[in-house]
């Protein structure tokens, strides 16, 4: 029986992680040491910025829901607040996408969470 040398598999193993270095700056793209160490460690910043971003969304929506709500005379904690009184149930994203895409729809909604406001205190 001849004997099997890994060359072919530890070449194709070594090309996939090349590979996915490419770019990187340096030894990282060209040594496997170091391009084994920097794929590893950018796949763990990849799987946490995954999660990041979605974060980062939900605060630029209320951002954007905030100031649209100010110019409307509100803010943000009044205007969750009514819209939950009012039965409205939409949220952050579809919101933020209404206030900045159609000024008017944004106002009538502001309004009726406004008037729900109105009738709890009353």
């Amino acid at each position: 029986m001849s004997r099997v040398k890994g060359g072919a598999s530890s070449h194709a193993r070594h090309r996939k992680v090349i590979t996915k270095a490419k770019g990187y700056y340096g030894r990282r793209k060209n040594c496997f040491r170091t391009a084994v160490q920097a794929v590893e460690k950018a796949g763990q910043y990849a799987y946490r910025d995954r999660r990041n971003k979605k974060r980062n969304f939900r605060a630029l929506w209320i951002q954007r829901i905030n100031a649209a709500v100010r110019m409307n005379g509100m803010n943000y904690s009044k205007f969750m607040n009514g819209l939950t009184l009012a039965g409205l149930d939409l949220d952050r994203k579809v919101l933020a996408d209404i206030a900045v895409h159609d000024e008017a729809g944004f106002k009538t909604i502001c309004e009726q969470a406004q008037k729900a406001l109105d009738k709890k205190a009353a």
